[in-house]
């Protein structure tokens, strides 16, 4: 399906409110003035309040494993808006809420 391109700027947060951020954002390829993600570069967590039974698992990094398919930067795929990522430890999603609306990617 079509979507924005997300950059560096983007505002992406597990499901538990944690802010997810990308380890290495694509330089080659900007958007916004902001450099691209793409699908295999792992993203980190920072401030994910999950605790279960008592037991702190929160999120620690993601990967996204659904991207673009006809878009792709270093030969690897953009990752765009609806794209899918599951965290690590813990298998939950990543949920991006805001990034550029100028270029669409499929």
């Amino acid at each position: 399906m079509p979507g924005p391109l997300l950059h560096l700027g983007a505002t992406v947060m597990c499901a538990h409110g944690g802010t997810a951020t990308p380890t290495a954002p694509n330089p080659r390829v900007m958007v916004s003035g902001q450099p691209t993600t793409v699908m295999p570069m792992p993203w980190v967590v920072a401030g994910c309040p999950l605790n279960v039974s008592g037991a702190p698992m929160p999120c620690v990094t993601a990967n996204w494993v659904v991207a673009a398919t006809r878009v792709f930067s270093n030969g690897q795929p953009v990752v765009l808006m609806d794209s899918q990522a599951v965290c690590v430890p813990n298998g939950t999603p990543l949920i991006p809420s805001a990034a550029q609306t100028r270029v669409i990617g499929s």
